[in-house]
C-alpha cells in the first residue's frame, strides 16, 4: 500500500516560520522572543536617516518589514502567538507555512548589513518605470529571461515592442493609473499626421518622386 505523502508543515520537527509584527514592533517582538529563549532571526539592513532638524544619523532597520523569523515546532506556536506584538503566523490558522530551510539559513550566514536594502517586489506582468541612464522616465512592463530582468517598452503607434535588460535597482514601481509614457495620444497622432514621419530624396528607381528632405537629414547620394 502506497503511503500518503506527509505535509511538510505538520512535520514535528523545528521549521523555521514568518511572524507577522504590529507596525514598526520588529525589533520589540525579538527583544521578547529573547527573553523567553525562542530562536528567532530578524535580518536588518543599515542605512542613514535624516531627523527633522536637518541631522543625519546611522541606523539598523528590519529587511523585511513587519516579519520577524522564528524556528519552532508547530506543537509550541502556541507560545509564539502570546509574544507581544505578535500578529500572526504566515499561513492558515491551523497550518503555518515553513519557510525554505536554506533561503533563512543563507541569511544568517551571508547577510551584510551594509550592502542590503529593501526592494519592492517586481512580479512579471508589472509596470514599472525606469530610474536611470538614458532610458529614465520611460515605462514598460516586467518580463524575465530566464534568470534576467526585461522590461518590454511598445510604441503603440509603430505596433511594435522591445526588450531590455535592467538591473532590479534600475526600476521603480509605475503609477498604473496614467498611460504608458510610450503611448501616443489622440493629439500626438493629430499632429504625425499633419506631415509624414520620413522626407526622402528621389532615387534613380523612383524619378517622379518629389518629396523634399528635411533640412537637417542626413543623405547619402550616389
Amino acid at each position: 500500500m502506497r503511503k500518503k505523502p506527509v505535509d511538510p508543515s505538520l512535520n514535528p520537527e523545528r521549521r523555521w516560520f514568518a511572524v507577522y509584527t504590529t507596525c514598526r514592533h520588529e525589533k520589540r517582538v525579538a527583544r521578547h522572543m529573547e527573553q523567553r529563549q525562542i530562536e528567532h532571526f530578524l535580518p536588518m539592513y543599515r542605512t542613514q536617516h535624516r531627523w527633522k532638524d536637518g541631522s543625519r544619523v546611522i541606523v539598523d532597520l528590519p529587511l523585511f518589514p513587519g516579519y520577524v523569523f522564528v524556528r519552532t515546532d508547530l506543537h509550541n506556536r502556541i507560545g509564539v502567538l502570546a509574544v507581544p506584538g505578535v500578529v500572526s503566523m504566515i499561513g492558515t490558522a491551523s497550518r503555518p507555512a515553513p519557510l525554505p530551510e536554506f533561503e533563512v539559513e543563507a541569511l544568517r550566514a551571508g547577510l551584510d548589513p551594509t550592502r542590503a536594502e529593501p526592494h519592492p517586489l517586481l512580479t512579471v506582468g508589472q509596470r514599472v518605470r525606469i530610474k536611470t541612464g538614458a532610458l529614465a522616465g520611460i515605462e514598460g512592463i516586467v518580463v524575465r529571461k530566464k534568470s534576467a530582468l526585461r522590461v518590454v517598452l511598445t510604441l503603440s503607434l509603430l505596433m511594435q515592442s522591445i526588450a531590455i535588460e535592467v538591473d532590479g535597482d534600475d526600476v521603480e514601481l509605475a503609477d498604473t493609473s496614467s498611460p504608458l509614457t510610450l503611448e501616443v495620444t489622440d493629439k500626438d497622432i493629430e499632429q504625425l499626421q499633419r506631415r509624414p514621419l520620413y522626407e526622402l530624396n528621389c532615387l534613380d528607381s523612383y524619378p517622379d518622386c518629389s518629396l523634399v528632405p528635411y533640412a537637417d537629414a542626413d543623405v547619402v547620394r550616389r
